[in-house]
């Protein structure tokens, strides 16, 4: 049945509450912060591994992981596993064995999603800065066909291996990598041609960028055909004279990517996978319960056929409003202003 936006899985990122003690601590510890994810709301975490790495839990403790999430009523839907690119140089390896272990204790909880990038481990720089993205990371070599095949050939075969659980494989639109730009992340999605392994348009990324950038909506649209996961969040973004670019954090309402544009054509398009909520900044899990409370007055309050059906409606009047305009653009409305 289509999901409704009383029923959207919509997870809370853990990024916010991510401490070095958090692995080796006991399970009152799990408990005390995810009770926090759930007093603010939320009924389903993305099990970021910058919190908690499951895959280098031992079964009994992986256990004891699956009891805390059940006393609390968290679901896991998903899981994303950061900066451990499976092409580094110098850890790729390494990072493709863990995200294999991660996957199988991934599977264990039932999680549908395993969520993936190329970004690599912040760079010194990136870590002294008020916020990482004003200084460039790692990046992908350019041209070198070798590399971007084995991109293609391990994310291959992470696919395969997730898909014997029916687990879906989300690749993370991030700046520099070989999922850098729409094109490129369609063509890599593409040249893996695996049914579960898509997408995750994580637009936020791409729009905080002190520099020129694609337009969000024809990101978007490219990445829409492929897209099976999505975190969402939201930048202000200045553009002045010169080259100046200033960005910052801010809720998903007040950003310059517009969601309500965003999710109605995700819909249009058929997506109906899991919504992550990250924030950078502050109290960043409580502007993402702001975030979930505003995405689910964008969801349908029905599914399709529902309204389909719905034998009191106006067929005329139903028509006249599908004629009409359900929104404008930046530009439209500064001239219905002017």
């Amino acid at each position: 049945m289509p999901h409704t936006r009383e029923t959207w899985p919509i997870a809370a990122a853990l990024h916010q509450l991510a401490r070095s003690e958090v692995q080796h601590a006991g399970a009152s510890r799990w408990l005390s912060d995810l009770q926090q994810v759930k007093d603010v709301g939320f009924d389903a975490i993305d099990l970021t591994d910058n919190w908690l790495k499951i895959g280098d839990l031992t079964r009994a403790r992986r256990d004891e992981f699956r009891v805390v999430t059940e006393h609390l009523g968290l679901a896991v839907p998903a899981l994303s596993i950061t900066r451990r690119s499976v092409i580094d140089p110098m850890a790729g390896d390494d990072n493709l064995a863990y995200t294999h272990r991660t996957l199988e204790a991934a599977a264990e909880l039932g999680v549908g999603v395993l969520s993936l990038g190329l970004h690599r481990p912040l760079t010194a720089a990136q870590q002294q800065a008020l916020w990482f993205w004003t200084e460039p990371g790692h990046s992908d070599p350019e041209g070198d066909a070798d590399t971007w095949n084995l991109a293609v050939r391990r994310f291959r075969e992470i696919g395969e291996h997730a898909a014997d659980y029916g687990m879906l494989v989300s690749l993370e639109l991030y700046e520099d990598t070989y999922l850098g730009t729409s094109s490129s992340a369609v063509r890599l999605v593409e040249d893996i041609d695996l049914p579960n392994v898509g997408l995750d348009p994580d637009l936020g990324n791409i729009v905080r960028l002190h520099r020129p950038i694609e337009d969000w909506r024809e990101m978007l649209a490219a990445m829409l055909p492929y897209t099976n996961y999505w975190q969402v969040k939201n930048y202000t973004r200045v553009e002045a004279s010169g080259g100046v670019v200033s960005t910052h954090p801010v809720p998903l309402e007040l950003g310059v990517i517009n969601y309500r544009d965003a999710i109605r054509d995700a819909v249009a398009a058929g997506f109906d996978g899991v919504l992550c909520c990250e924030h950078y900044g502050g109290d960043g899990l409580g502007v993402s319960a702001m975030n979930m409370r505003y995405l689910r007055t964008l969801l349908p309050a029905t599914s399709a056929a529902t309204v389909v059906a719905a034998p009191e409606l106006d067929a005329v009047d139903v028509a006249a409003q599908a004629k009409s305009p359900t929104h404008v653009t930046e530009k439209q409305a500064e001239e219905n202003v002017a």
